[in-house]
């Protein structure tokens, strides 16, 4: 299955964002329970991260983005991207 990449950059103040950082956990882990291997995390710097995912296609990986509680409540802009694995 192809891997995908959603970069996001945070919108929102941080009180705003942690509202919705346990539900966004949620999803990661209906993610991972659903075999799409999901991995989440932020930048050291403070102000985005990403999301790492396997998908059939562009369209599934772009419905799944389009569940994500921090996408939901408008609190990040992001791009989404097929990352082509290259070495393992």
């Amino acid at each position: 299955m192809p891997w995908f990449v959603k970069i996001e950059q945070g919108k929102v103040d941080k009180s705003v964002f942690d509202q919705y950082v346990p539900a966004h956990k949620a999803y990661v882990q209906e993610l991972i329970a659903k075999g799409h291997k999901a991995k989440t995390g932020y930048w050291a710097k403070r102000g985005g991260g990403m999301l790492l995912f396997e998908a059939t296609s562009m369209d599934e990986a772009q419905a799944i983005v389009a569940c994500d509680p921090l996408i939901i409540n408008n609190c990040v802009d992001y791009q989404l991207y097929e990352w082509r694995i290259v070495t393992e």
